[in-house]
């Protein structure tokens, strides 16, 4: 005979108390801006939220982290300025407005960026060759490719971000290989990892570059409409 032990505990009490928190904010939080101080505040005000607490106090915070009440406040306030959280009112069943923490600005440039990883590696990758040959006028040999390759396998470089040291070629007029090997090896160096933070580097090096240029340039209307398209982050 068979007897069943009974658990000490209640599966479905376990599952109620789960906080449901996406596996993307554990792996791509780093990519957003964000750092493990901030992403455990935005956990916590998950967890109060599931418990029914819109706007918990950063001394209402402290009780579950190292941080003081003085830091939390601070980190709250940039997490608003950073777009990852908002402050809403809400009604009330009786009428009365009340403040509330909003958590959807932080999902939606969350499953943006992981959108555009992903659309980046399912089709960059595979038209990449194509827009170098554009560019360049003519066939890849073996050696370019070879190094594209190693750009985005051994370097692990985004495609999106290859194509934007490309453009960054063509706006110097200084259309090759080791120029836009040496822009992804100084990218690289200053910490930058995506498109957008190629784009500033670009537009505070091109600000310091501020010298007029003459009618005689060697500057092609052509490389100054991708100079405009690159800044404004047009395609």
């Amino acid at each position: 005979m068979f007897v069943i032990k009974k658990q000490s505990f209640s599966i479905q009490h376990l599952l109620n108390n789960q906080v449901p928190i996406p596996k993307e904010l554990l792996t791509s939080y780093v990519s957003i801006g964000l750092d493990e101080k901030e992403v455990m505040l935005l956990i916590q005000l998950q967890r109060f939220m599931v418990e029914r607490v819109d706007f918990p106090t950063p001394d209402q915070l402290t009780t579950f982290v190292t941080m003081k009440e003085q830091e939390c406040a601070h980190l709250l306030r940039g997490l608003v300025q950073k777009g990852m959280l908002a402050i809403v009112q809400l009604e009330e069943n009786d009428g009365k407005i009340k403040e509330a923490y909003d958590l959807n600005p932080l999902w939606d440039k969350l499953f943006q960026t992981e959108e555009e990883t992903k659309q980046d590696s399912d089709t960059s990758e595979g038209t990449i060759f194509i827009l170098f040959e554009q560019e360049f006028g003519r066939p890849l040999s073996p050696f370019e490719i070879e190094m594209i390759n190693a750009w985005l396998d051994e370097d692990q470089i985004a495609p999106s971000l290859v194509k934007a040291a490309l453009r960054e070629s063509v706006l110097m007029g200084k259309l090759n290989f080791k120029y836009i090997d040496r822009i992804l090896r100084e990218w690289k160096k200053k910490g930058i990892h995506s498109v957008e933070q190629a784009r500033m580097s670009s537009k505070q090096f091109h600000a310091r570059q501020n010298a007029p240029r003459s009618e005689g340039s060697s500057q092609s209307t052509r490389n100054s409409s991708f100079y405009y398209n690159w800044l404004e982050g047009e395609d």
